[in-house]
């Protein structure tokens, strides 16, 4: 699977995210990356930021929350380099909704409970 069809399967999972919740999303932007931070070879995504939940009258004009998805780990983890398209779709999926809560600040452990680990 080439970059640009992951790209377009995160681009359509984040189209996927009810409207409700795409508007109260704040200051967030999205990547794909190719290879996680060396340390984590099995990373599938990354949010970094401040999440809605912690943000204060102090938070201004800082630079956006970053979510990021890799691709290479996603792949790996349906067991071959150009992926079951299905099996990478949902698993793009899980971790688009994944990422995005840690946004609203919800933790791993109720991501988990959810389905979403």
């Amino acid at each position: 699977m080439t970059r640009e069809e992951f790209e377009e399967l995160v681009a359509q999972a984040l189209d996927r995210i009810p409207p409700e919740l795409t508007r109260l999303m704040d200051n967030v932007a999205v990547f794909v990356e190719d290879e996680p931070p060396a340390g984590d070879p099995e990373l599938l995504g990354l949010y970094e930021g401040t999440p809605l939940t912690e943000r204060g009258e102090w938070y201004a004009g800082v630079l956006p929350d970053r979510i990021t998805v890799y691709r290479g780990p996603t792949l790996r983890m349906v067991g071959r380099e150009d992926g079951d398209r299905d099996l990478v779709v949902e698993e793009v999926e899980i971790t688009v909704v994944h990422e995005i809560a840690h946004h609203f600040g919800i933790d791993d452990e109720r991501l988990h409970a959810l389905g979403y680990g």
